[in-house]
């Protein structure tokens, strides 16, 4: 009798409990943000199941939109204030504050693409607009700052962010300069003896999502240099810079960068904040998931909805989908993936402890037409799945 009423006991707290689901999806690139898939997937979750508990994790990869991503899931502030742009120029830019204390930095907000508009000079472009963000948060006390590399105009390998915190960049005649990718070949010592000392006391951890080195055919200046208009002369030439960057950081630092793989993101600024700033390069959704708590949310979580706009081999290597369910599986919490679209070659997903994955295209359009579709799909296929574990008593 005692072993059955202990039984019972547990079966009704199991009925008491509030479901639980957490939403942590990526953007489906320029269709819909990572909040908006959040609010649809929770309107059609609480039209079938009103008194679930949902946590909702907005992600973004460290580019455009991780400051707001990051406030959105966690509350914080948004801060404005004028940095220099990408050629110099004020802009209006912008970082956010989390309630710990942590700062979250978008390089692209200081030295996009977009704010370089039709001048596609990246020879010229700087990260200087960076690193005056990083003092900006310095001053406000922030002792962890998160940069975020992605959407960048530049190929100084992060050497303008390092000026505007007193790093000193010296040419053969002594005289201090600000790199660019088109001067970096006229470095010829490195002093960072005027280097804010709040760094030293500054956890600074960089999300980066690709694993380009800094230098060769598979380096900043040769995969993204033509994306940011630079010619194949152009590409040879600010790739002997970034080389000629690594060999002084080698001798005056004794760091040895050239290799380290994501040191070629963002124009070679992944490489830049190890050297420069002692960061830790990591991927964009294991910044994510340790910053807010999420091995602590799965504890009492009965699924997990995530999502991206294309699940492929390329996921595998560790995106939002497979760094979700990484964690997922460890306390045997069932990840549902909604995508855009599947590719091939993806079993190894379930080997990671994704148990579903559904595209949400329901009809074989162009992607013009099914970007006009996008909300309304999600709905419909996140309420087939909902629909599917109310028959089966989840709910």
């Amino acid at each position: 009798m005692e072993v059955e009423f202990e039984r019972m006991t547990m079966e009704l707290t199991d009925v008491a409990r509030l479901r639980h689901i957490i939403l942590i999806p990526d953007s489906f690139k320029g269709n819909l943000s990572s909040t908006a898939i959040c609010e649809t997937m929770a309107e059609v979750i609480l039209r079938h199941a009103p008194s679930t508990l949902i946590t909702s994790i907005p992600v973004a990869d460290g580019g455009e939109g991780s400051v707001d991503a990051f406030l959105a899931a966690m509350g914080g502030e948004r801060i404005s204030l004028t940095v220099q742009g990408p050629f110099g120029e004020p802009v209006e830019s912008f970082y956010g504050i989390l309630p710990d204390g942590t700062a979250v930095i978008e390089m692209a907000a200081a030295a996009g693409l977009p704010l370089a508009g039709d001048r596609n000079d990246v020879a010229r472009a700087t990260t200087f607009g960076v690193g005056q963000l990083m003092k900006d948060a310095l001053d406000r006390d922030c002792r962890k700052l998160i940069i975020g590399l992605g959407g960048s105009s530049t190929n100084d390998g992060g050497c303008g962010a390092a000026a505007a915190l007193g790093v000193l960049f010296k040419n053969r005649e002594g005289a201090g300069f600000v790199p660019t990718g088109k001067t970096l070949r006229e470095i010829a010592e490195i002093d960072v003896s005027g280097l804010d000392p709040r760094l030293l006391m500054t956890d600074v951890v960089t999300m980066c999502d690709i694993d380009n080195p800094l230098t060769g055919e598979e380096g900043a200046a040769a995969v993204f240099g033509p994306q940011k208009g630079a010619d194949p002369a152009l590409v040879t030439y600010l790739d002997e810079g970034l080389s000629h960057l690594a060999g002084i950081i080698r001798d005056d630092l004794g760091l040895d960068i050239e290799h380290l793989p994501g040191a070629g993101a963002a124009g070679g600024m992944g490489g830049g904040t190890v050297a420069f700033f002692g960061a830790a390069l990591e991927m964009g959704i294991d910044v994510v998931l340790e910053t807010v708590g999420f091995d602590h949310l799965l504890q009492t979580a009965d699924f997990v909805f995530t999502g991206e706009g294309k699940i492929d081999t390329q996921s595998l290597r560790g995106k939002v989908v497979i760094g979700v369910a990484r964690r997922a599986v460890r306390q045997s919490v069932p990840v549902v993936a909604f995508v855009g679209d599947i590719g091939d070659h993806i079993e190894a997903a379930y080997d990671e402890g994704v148990s579903a994955i559904f595209s949400i295209n329901r009809v074989a359009v162009p992607f013009a037409e099914a970007k006009g579709r996008a909300k309304s799909d999600l709905d419909l296929t996140v309420d087939n799945v909902m629909r599917f574990l109310t028959r089966l008593g989840h709910f």
